[in-house]
């Protein structure tokens, strides 16, 4: 559903009404600000994010042929529990 030039005009002169004619021009200019501030901080936010997170080295998978872990022997009695 998109709002056309008729719902536009409507909700402008609505507006106009309830608010008034001094108050709108204000209204219109807080609302701008704030976009523009929620704007910057979201780009400070993504700049230091990429800053705090520097890229980490992935280790390398092994090919599996090298030595194998040891393990730790167990006792005949301790075998038993588990």
């Amino acid at each position: 559903m998109m709002i056309g030039t008729t719902e536009i005009i409507v909700i402008a002169v609505a507006a106009l009404v309830l608010f008034g004619a001094t108050a709108l021009p204000k209204f219109a200019r807080s609302l701008g600000q704030a976009k523009k501030e929620f704007q910057k901080g979201i780009k400070e936010g993504a700049a230091s994010e990429t800053e705090d997170e520097p890229e980490k080295e992935t280790p390398k998978a092994s090919s599996g042929r090298g030595k194998k872990p040891k393990r730790k022997k167990q006792s005949p009695k301790q075998s038993r529990k588990s």
